[in-house]
């Protein structure tokens, strides 16, 4: 009878915990990489799919398919600081046209809003840009940018113009929550 007891106990333990490590309320989901040293939340009913030859990791929603959430990972020449590439707003502009908006793609990145937040001592520079694609189409975009380890990190959180009002807190939350070690 004890030893019975002790299993339903150990059953309702571990399904706990792991409801606990997969969904952390809000409609958000841990994402860990403990190889490349980050972290963030994704929102529920998104799911991770394989990119070769781009960002380090990318989970996009299951019906809106171009609603995504993805973590690009680039070196840094030399022991550079975020600050040392710039400010928020002139590291903004930069990414604004090396990545989200660069010449030629028929894109453009209009830089709304860039600030600077301290997290235990490791500075990060969030970002949000309202984006036009070539064919019009008109999105919203955050990002967050990290250096560590001779390495920049950026999570970008992304989703059509129509969606943002729905979205912006779980983007929001999502974006705030990208940690680097």
């Amino acid at each position: 009878m004890l030893k019975r007891l002790l299993a339903i106990f150990l059953v309702m333990c571990t399904t706990l915990t792991l409801q606990g490590c997969t969904s952390l309320g809000g409609g958000l989901n841990a994402f860990v990489d403990d190889i490349d040293g980050y972290r963030f939340l994704y929102p529920n009913g998104w799911v991770q799919i394989a990119v070769s030859n781009g960002p380090d990791v990318v989970f996009h929603d299951i019906i809106e398919q171009t609603e995504n959430v993805s973590v690009v990972i680039n070196p840094v020449p030399g022991r550079k600081t975020l600050s040392d590439l710039g400010t928020p707003g002139e590291v903004g502009y930069q990414l604004s046209n090396s990545a989200i908006a660069p010449p030629g793609s028929g894109r453009t990145a209009e830089l709304v809003d860039a600030q600077e937040r301290d997290v235990n001592g490791r500075i990060y520079y969030t970002l949000e840009y309202l984006v036009k694609l070539s064919d019009g189409r008109e999105r919203h975009n955050l990002a967050s940018a990290s250096i560590s380890r001779g390495k920049l990190f950026t999570i970008n959180a992304s989703t059509p113009e129509g969606r943002w009002a729905d979205m912006q807190d779980a983007l929001q939350r999502s974006v705030q929550s990208f940690l680097v070690n």
